[in-house]
């Protein structure tokens, strides 16, 4: 399995590592800072530093699966096109120091923790969600109307608030126990270790909290400029709230 090494500090930029597998998937390692694409966020692109001196290039970031389609513990990193003859050379054991772009996953981190904001702004269950590096989207289960000025003012008050965020975890019973931390419908978090990851916003003052994997910044003063671009209605019951920088 890969260590993820995101999962406890997403602000790490690159870390040594050792091939342990090359296929059709992707390029395995040992350890890795890459996130891949999982809970909405984009997979991270960046670079495999190689021990020879020369750079693969790394086009995105999937989890492993295995041979029923199942997800495993292993990250899959993705190379770009037309770089044979380094993937030719590799062979697992290799070392390499694996380098996300970082400017890309800083936005991504941004998007993230915009996403969170967004559900103390609109309490309603999330049914959709995308977040790459120039655009993110909520799908909220809600039939009443939003207003785009009301939500980028809100978002702009949280952001300037400068709340902090937490990164811990909570029981599968803890879970079990207290079910509306789930603000998703489609997207159930990870179980089978005992242990789920959660985010909290809000020092004294609660902003959010909810079970989530992805990487988020460190304070929300870091989200800087965000603003509500755009609200769609693309059902009955579903209200299309995407963000984008000002």
């Amino acid at each position: 399995m890969t260590q993820d090494l995101f999962r406890d500090d997403a602000y790490l930029r690159e870390c040594t590592a050792t091939v342990t597998a090359i296929g059709e998937q992707g390029i395995v390692l040992d350890r890795t800072v890459f996130y891949p694409l999982g809970g909405g966020q984009a997979g991270d692109a960046g670079v495999l530093l190689l021990a020879d001196g020369s750079e693969l290039a790394i086009a995105d970031t999937r989890k492993g699966k295995d041979a029923e389609g199942k997800p495993t513990a292993n990250i899959c990193h993705l190379p770009a096109p037309g770089q044979d003859a380094a993937l030719a050379a590799m062979k697992v054991g290799d070392a390499a120091t694996a380098r996300i772009d970082w400017e890309r996953r800083h936005r991504l981190m941004r998007f993230h923790t915009t996403t969170h904001l967004l559900c103390k702004l609109v309490p309603q269950l999330v049914n959709g969600c995308s977040i790459t590096p120039d655009y993110a989207r909520l799908d909220f289960n809600m039939n009443e109307p939003l207003d785009k000025d009301a939500l980028t003012a809100g978002i702009a008050q949280l952001v300037a608030a400068g709340h902090p965020i937490v990164v811990s975890a909570i029981s599968d019973e803890e879970l079990d126990a207290n079910p509306a931390l789930v603000k998703s419908m489609s997207v159930q978090p990870p179980r089978g270790t005992g242990r789920i990851r959660t985010i909290r916003i809000g020092a004294g003052e609660q902003i959010d909290f909810q079970p989530c994997g992805g990487t988020h910044v460190a304070n929300t003063a870091e989200i800087g400029a965000v603003v509500v671009t755009k609200i769609e209605k693309k059902s009955a019951m579903t209200r299309r709230v995407v963000l984008g920088f000002a």
